[in-house]
């Protein structure tokens, strides 16, 4: 079976629910930017050296499907009787990561520059993909209602992978650390 269907050559697109809008639209934007975002999580979780963050990082995936989901429907009804979506209790989890690290984490009281590491500077480029996302389902809720919960969940996304991304920095830093005392050590013995 072909992947392609030759229906968008003109510059229209199916929205899940099959209305047909043009490939700029600022729903396809909107939806097409939270695929962007997941796709970036992708690969900063292929650099994530935490197991907790790795797992966390699936879930993000899977819930960020069911948002670009959501978004790519003008009829949300028939998308909500054949889908899951990201609700209050999503949130939640996100705000007790962010609370957790925030608590282990040394506190910062500047700007940091995005990413030390590999893994960190990946989740800032997410984060910085889902704060744009963030702007086009505020642009979107003007001429289209979306979910508050759907909105509330991209806004703190991009907090959770801010803290994410120091994370990752700081068990790098850790590891460096580790790895110089070591090599001291082996150098006096």
């Amino acid at each position: 079976m072909a992947i392609y269907t030759k229906k968008g050559d003109k510059g229209s697109t199916s929205l899940f629910d099959g209305t047909r809008v043009k490939k700029y639209s600022l729903r396809v934007e909107t939806y097409g930017s939270i695929d962007e975002c997941n796709s970036q999580v992708s690969v900063a979780q292929k650099f994530c050296k935490s197991s907790k963050n790795i797992d966390l990082l699936d879930t993000i995936q899977n819930n960020l499907f069911l948002v670009a989901g959501e978004l790519a429907n003008e009829d949300t009804d028939r998308f909500y009787s054949k889908s899951k979506r990201v609700d209050e209790n999503d949130t939640k989890v996100l705000e007790e990561v962010i609370d957790e690290y925030t608590k282990k984490l040394p506190e910062v009281h500047e700007f940091i520059l995005p990413g030390r590491s590999v893994a960190g500077a990946h989740l800032h480029l997410a984060r910085s993909v889902c704060r744009r996302a963030e702007r086009l389902v505020d642009q979107l809720n003007d001429t289209s209602t979306v979910r508050p919960d759907l909105m509330k969940y991209v806004n703190r996304l991009s907090d959770f992978f801010y803290i994410l991304a120091r994370d990752e920095d700081y068990i790098d830093q850790q590891d460096e650390i580790v790895e110089k005392v070591l090599k001291e050590y082996k150098e006096r013995s």
